[in-house]
């Protein structure tokens, strides 16, 4: 998914506790879905990041050489400035993106 274009707010807002607990029922269990697919997004994020700061990487010993590159540091910037993993995952959840499944009501049928 490209976080880039996604329409999480950047800041933190108040949310209803209403409308998040609507579609699960109940209110730790939606916090458990939001949780673990920001853990995703967290991890895909720090992935992508490395990956683009990697093509900048240093691989000589010699502490008196240190560059600052501009390149690298505006890939920083952008990263810094894209809304946290966490409002982007409530995001999802609200818009209802996000895919989930309880096992133990699986095995009830």
């Amino acid at each position: 998914m490209d976080y880039k274009k996604t329409k999480a707010p950047v800041t933190t807002i108040t949310r209803n506790l209403n409308e998040i607990d609507d579609e699960t029922g109940n209110i730790y269990e939606a916090v458990a879905i939001v949780s673990k697919r920001a853990n995703q997004i967290g991890s895909e994020l720090k992935e992508e990041l490395n990956r683009k700061l990697e093509e900048f990487a240093s691989y000589t010993d010699n502490l008196e050489e240190i560059f600052e590159n501009r390149e690298q540091i505006e890939i920083s910037r952008f990263y810094e400035r894209l809304p946290k993993p966490t409002l982007i995952a409530i995001q999802e959840f609200m818009d209802d993106q996000i895919y989930y499944r309880k096992p133990e009501a699986e095995e009830q049928e």
